[in-house]
C-alpha cells in the first residue's frame, strides 16, 4: 500500500483541540521558562529551515498509527499511555518538550477510540507542558473548541491547527528555540511506535507489523534532524543514542517500493493521474522483537 504522510503538528493539535470538547476549562498556569544550564541549546544551522520541514512533513502522524490499530480490531488499553502523574517529574525544557509530544500522541490515541472519559487529565499536561514552554499562547483552545464539537467544520479545525503550529514554530524560531519542535516530534513518534509495538506483542497483527517495518524510514530521517542538535546538546546526544539503537535492528530490515497501477480521477473539472506505489517490507519476527524492545528502552529514557 502507498504510505500517506500526515502534518504530524497540525494533527498533534487538531487531536487536542478535539479533546477539549469534553468540556475542560481553567486558564493556564504561569510558569517561569527554565532558562538555567538544563535549558535546551539551539544547534549550528547544518540543515536549511526548508530541509527540516520537508524531513518533519515525512514523519508518520501517530494519529495515523493509531487508526491503524483501531482497524486491527486491538481494544483500547490506557495502561500503554504516559501516566499523567509523571509530569512532575518534566521539570527541565528537554523533558516537557519531548513528553509534549508524548502526551499528544496519546491524546491522538484516546481521541481515536472515542474515550472521553480519561481524556481530561491528559489534556491538562499538554496544556501545562505547552505553558511550561512559553509556547501554550499559540492554541487558541477555545476555537478550536468550538470548531472540533461540529464535524462540518473539519476543514476549518485542519486549517486553524496548521496556522497555529506555524506561529508557534516562528515564534521558536525567531527565540532560537526550533530545538524545541524537533524534541517534540521524536516524543511524538516515539510513542506512536510504542504504542504500535505493544499492540503487536499483544496481537502479532501482520499489517501493524508491516507498519512498524515502514519506520526504517522515518528512523534514519528523524536521526538527521536530532543529530543537528547533538553536537553542542548533550540531551540529544543521549535521544541520538537511544534512537540509534534502533536504527541499527532497522537496518537489517528490506523495503522495496513497485510502481502500481496509475490511478485516474477528476478534480474540479481536470483529469488527473496519480502514480500508484506499492511497499513490501522484509522484516523478520526475530528483528520485530528487537525492534521492540529499543523502543522499550528509548521510550522510557523520555518519560521516565
Amino acid at each position: 500500500m502507498k504510505i500517506n504522510k500526515l502534518s504530524l503538528f497540525a494533527t498533534l493539535i487538531a487531536s487536542v483541540a478535539f479533546m477539549t470538547s469534553c468540556g475542560l476549562g481553567g486558564g493556564s498556569r504561569n510558569n517561569d521558562f527554565d532558562m538555567s544550564a538544563d535549558t535546551l541549546s539551539d544547534a549550528p544551522l547544518q540543515l536549511s529551515e526548508n530541509v527540516v520541514n520537508d524531513m518533519i512533513q515525512n514523519i508518520s502522524s501517530p494519529v495515523e498509527m493509531a487508526n491503524q490499530i483501531k482497524n486491527s480490531g486491538a481494544g483500547f488499553s490506557q495502561q500503554m499511555l504516559n501516566e499523567t502523574d509523571n509530569i512532575k517529574n518534566y521539570n527541565t525544557s528537554f523533558k516537557r518538550a519531548l513528553n509534549l509530544g508524548v502526551y499528544s500522541a496519546d491524546l491522538g490515541y484516546i481521541n481515536t477510540f472515542n474515550k472521553n472519559t480519561v481524556v481530561v487529565s491528559f489534556l491538562v499536561a499538554v496544556k501545562d507542558l505547552a505553558d511550561g514552554l512559553n509556547v501554550g499562547q499559540f492554541l487558541d483552545f477555545q476555537t478550536l473548541k468550538r470548531l472540533a464539537t461540529n464535524s462540518t467544520n473539519l476543514d476549518s479545525l485542519k486549517q486553524l491547527s496548521v496556522s497555529s503550529f506555524n506561529q508557534m514554530d516562528k515564534y521558536l524560531r525567531e527565540q532560537k528555540r526550533s530545538n524545541v519542535s524537533t524534541a517534540i516530534v521524536a516524543g511524538a513518534w516515539l510513542e506512536g511506535i510504542y504504542i504500535t509495538s505493544q499492540v503487536i506483542e499483544q496481537t502479532g497483527d501482520k499489517e501493524l507489523i508491516n507498519r512498524l517495518g515502514e519506520q526504517k524510514d522515518i528512523v534514519n530521517i528523524l536521526l538527521i534532524i536530532l543529530n543537528n542538535y547533538s553536537k553542542t546538546d548533550k540531551n540529544f546526544q543521549d535521544l541520538v543514542a537511544k534512537i540509534d539503537d534502533i536504527k541499527k535492528i532497522y537496518d537489517g530490515v528490506r523495503i522495496t517500493t513497485e510502481l502500481g497501477e496509475p490511478i485516474t480521477k477528476e478534480v474540479d473539472g481536470i483529469l488527473t493521474i496519480d502514480q500508484n506505489e506499492i511497499t513490501h517490507v522484509e522484516i523478520s519476527d526475530d528483528q520485530v522483537k528487537e525492534i521492540i524492545e529499543k523502543v522499550k528502552q528509548a521510550r522510557q529514557f523520555v518519560v521516565g
